[in-house]
Formats: C-alpha cells, structure tokens, sequence
C-alpha cells in the first residue's frame, strides 16, 4: 500500500533543504511523512528517521512524497519502508485489532495466540500492546470482562449467568475480585445499587452547584452543574435502585471540604475515594493526582508519565470519564498549545479553576 502521495501541509515546517538534512540528521521522527530523501550512491530513498547508515549529504536529495521519489529513480528503503504508514500507527492499528480480538472472544485469549495474529514474537507484542493502550494485553482483557459483567447485570442476568459469559472461567476468580470491579456486592449491583447507602448533598458555590456523593468506602461522586436537580438525577442514574441518604452532620464537613477545594484548589482534597473504571483510567486518574496545583501539562505529556506516550486519545477519554471533579484534578489537563479543550464540567469552569490556583 502506497501512502504519502502528495506533499504534506506540514511542509512549511522544514521550509528549506537545510531545515531537512538537519532533521535527518537528528533522525527526526515528526518529519516522517512531511518530506523524504533519496540517496544516490545507494539508489534507496527513506523517511527522515530511517536508522540507516548516515549517507553523504551531496548524495542526498529531498521529494515532498514517495511518488516524487520513485519518479525519480528511486527504490523504496527496505528498512524503514517509507512508502507504508509510519510505525507507530501501524503499531496502533495492530493493537487496535488485538483489542477487538479480545473483546469479540468468549474467554480471555492466550498471548501467543494475540501474538501471532499480530504477527510478532511473545514478548515484542507484549512490549508494543503495553505502550499503545497503556495496559497489558491481560489488563485490557480484565477490564472488558468487567465491562461484561456490569452489563449483564445491568440488564438482570444473574450473577452466576453474567459472570461465565462475562469469560470468567471459575466464580471464585471473579468474586475475589468483584469489589473492586464493581464497588460493591454483585447482587447489588445487579440490583442497581439495591441495597447499597450513598450518603450525598448539594451545596452552593461560586461555580454554581456541586454535589458530593460517597459510599461506605468513601466518595464516589462530585459534580458540579448549574442546576441542583440535573446533579441529583446523574447520581440516581448511575445507581437507580441504592439508598440515597440525605448528609448529616458529618457528612456537611465532607461537602464543606469540597466547596472549600473549589473556591481554593491550591488546599487540596486528602478524602478516602471510591471511584471505579478500567486499568487504564486508573494509571490515568493516579497520575492526575500527581501534579501540583498551579501546574498544567498536555495530554501528551500525561500519556507519557504513564508509560503509553501513544495512548493520547484513551487519556483525554479517562480524563472525560472522570468522576470526582477537583478531587482528581483533571482540570490541569491541557491542549498541546496551552489552549482549554473539553471539560466534563464545563470549559469556564476549568478556566476558573486552573486561574484560581495560579493565584493563591
């Protein structure tokens, strides 16, 4: 398959046959696709960041595509394979296939069997599954059988029914490990939260309402809104048939605590958490906690703290799916260029967020 036919609109940034032997120089991989160079001694041409010994520069010439290079006389580099998509997103689409292995198999499939559909050795496929999706192969496998079971009961299969055609192949597996897969008893999840006390209030604050909602284990929700009742139904949506209780005394110091984090984030919010997702929205909403206040970075910085510098999309989506506003502090995510991009709970309100803790 042939790619990179016409010039690319990222031309203008190696504007000149200067700029680019420096970028093949420096091997530079964000100019794979924007320009390629022929050598004439070898009668090959190549991406910028091909690993090839380092040709003569008055034997180099550069074409804004590959079609311009093969017009030219030029064979296709058998090393870096310039004319096919660059390697991380070649990468990417065999992860992404893998994955849709895994979540159309009935049971969790064996690694060699990943590997070989990938056509790579064991452990290369391991090592490439991990940095594209920022999880294991049997991370990822975990969490769609977790995914699976949620649904089933959801939809009132019985435990035992949602668990084997979740792929679970023992029940003992699954519920060693049913709390922390669905935060509580799976006949009460089954049940909607039936059974389950989810202590919440609404308050008031600068940034308009905020509910605080948490479990035995500890909080499990904090939403802010414009209006109290919009907040009160997201909660009795994702847990129609639990108990809500209405705050006590103990519970106001709780909500107390929130509203005093937003109107001063730089305070912080040290609470016990019960929020529950997938491995990798995990390493996401751990690695959010981690950055001071007062400090941004992008989501690809982010994807890269996690080890999954590829995985950009998945983090700006655990970031999406974050359910405690300010407790995890998803707010300090940012565009590549410093701009404000989406914000579950509003963009003025991560604008005023990320202002208030420059301030204090």
């Amino acid at each position: 398959m042939k790619t990179d036919t016409t010039p690319s609109a990222d031309a203008q940034a190696y504007p000149s046959d200067e700029a680019r032997w420096d970028a093949v120089q420096r091997r530079e991989r964000a100019a794979d696709g924007v320009f390629y160079y022929s050598v004439r001694s070898t009668g090959v041409y190549c991406r910028p960041s091909c690993g090839a010994r380092p040709a003569r520069r008055e034997n180099v010439a550069f074409h804004a595509s590959c079609a311009d290079a093969e017009s030219a006389g030029f064979r296709a580099c058998l090393r870096c394979q310039p004319q096919l998509p660059p390697l991380a997103e070649r990468q990417a689409q065999l992860v992404a296939d893998a994955c849709r292995l895994i979540e159309a198999s009935d049971s969790e499939p064996a690694l060699d069997t990943l590997a070989a559909a990938a056509g790579m050795s064991r452990f290369h496929f391991h090592r490439v599954f991990k940095a594209q999706a920022g999880v294991t192969p049997k991370a990822y496998a975990a969490a769609v059988r977790a995914a699976r079971v949620r649904a089933g009961l959801r939809a009132g299969a019985p435990v035992t029914d949602a668990l084997y055609a979740a792929g679970f192949n023992s029940s003992s597996r699954f519920y060693a490990g049913a709390d922390a897969m669905l935060g509580m008893a799976p006949a009460r999840f089954r049940g909607g939260g039936a059974g389950e006390e989810i202590r919440f209030a609404v308050a008031a604050s600068s940034l308009g309402a905020i509910l605080v909602a948490a479990t035995r284990q500890g909080i499990c929700a904090i939403l802010m809104g414009d209006a109290p009742e919009t907040l009160v139904h997201d909660l009795q949506d994702r847990f129609p048939k639990a108990q809500l209780v209405g705050a006590d005394q103990d519970f106001e110091r709780t909500v107390a605590l929130v509203v005093g984090c937003v109107e001063a984030p730089r305070i912080g919010l040290d609470l016990p958490l019960d929020v529950r997702g997938t491995a990798f929205q995990q390493r996401v909403w751990e690695a959010l906690r981690a950055i001071p206040a007062g400090v941004t970075v992008s989501y690809t910085e982010l994807a890269q703290r996690i080890g999954a510098p590829a995985a950009v999309r998945a983090v700006a989506g655990a970031c999406a799916a974050n359910p405690v506003a300010v407790a995890i502090p998803c707010h300090r995510v940012v565009r590549s260029d410093g701009g404000l991009s989406g914000y579950r709970w509003g963009i003025e309100r991560k604008r005023a967020l990320i202002e208030r803790e420059k301030e204090n």
